[in-house]
């Protein structure tokens, strides 16, 4: 769940912290592999919603969005033009075509996981399958930067050269965020190089949630009347991953990431 608002100082776990960020992370990871295999044509978003809540309270966690500042659900489900902060809807009904960012966050043992994945339903045309591979991508790029010694802007700069090379614009109003006691903590992640902003060194400890949002027309977004689905302003498809990470001597740790067998 992208975010506009750091409340305190940036906060460094220790690696006991992380482990349990990890056990909390690979929860969300779970969550969006069943999901995955859930994405048809024919089913709701609410339908998503019911299962991501159940995998996640079934393995001892709790949903981290819902009832967050409001917001009605467990699963921010948006399809097509919506960004992020899509409210899962029983007459939401998944067609061959779309494509649908699931974002789904966790609360385990005093700490948050968070990650998101975009899921195309059956036959996506060329050009949004390819805004999808580049964000995903990009996303990739982003967490090679999350290294000791580099800065916050080196991770938004390596995000936005990859997806505007391919000819997609980055989305500027909503950002990745720190993660760990609280679901969003300083520092804030832009998906785009500020210039002249003093961006902060990124240290051993710090937990990051990465998540490049890429529309394939335009930057701009909107906030529709239910004050939390955000659609792209021209109404193109938009794609969204996010991934957390620990930030590690040996080098970035994808927390939300299923290790390989």
């Amino acid at each position: 769940m992208g975010h506009n608002r750091p409340e305190q100082a940036i906060t460094i776990k220790t690696p006991e912290e992380i482990e349990i960020l990890f056990q909390a992370n690979q929860i969300v990871a779970g969550v969006l592999e069943l999901l995955k295999t859930k994405v048809l044509e024919g089913i709701s978003t609410y339908d998503l919603d019911r299962l991501a809540e159940t995998f996640c309270c079934d393995h001892g966690a709790q949903p981290a969005f819902k009832n967050y500042k409001g917001f009605p659900a467990s699963l921010c489900a948006s399809v097509n033009e919506e960004v992020v902060h899509g409210i899962p809807s029983k007459k939401k009904i998944l067609r061959s075509g779309d494509i649908i960012s699931l974002d789904f966050g966790v609360y385990y043992q005093g700490f948050y996981g968070d990650a998101a994945i975009t899921v195309a339903v059956e036959n996506v045309v060329p050009e949004v399958s390819l805004l999808m591979e580049i964000t995903e991508a990009a996303l990739l790029k982003g967490i090679e930067q999350a290294r000791i010694g580099n800065r916050i802007s080196d991770i938004s700069r390596a995000i936005q050269d990859h997806v505007e090379l391919h000819g997609f614009s980055v989305v500027r109003q909503f950002v990745g965020h720190g993660i760990g006691s609280s679901l969003h903590e300083p520092p804030e992640i832009p998906n785009f190089y500020q210039q002249r902003q003093a961006s902060p060194r990124i240290v051993e400890g710090m937990v990051l949630a990465i998540e490049p949002m890429v529309n394939l027309g335009g930057a701009k977004v909107k906030i529709l009347h239910d004050q939390w689905t955000v659609v792209t302003a021209d109404r193109k498809p938009s794609a969204h991953f996010e991934h957390s990470v620990a930030i590690c001597s040996q080098g970035p740790r994808v927390l939300s990431q299923k290790p390989s067998v």
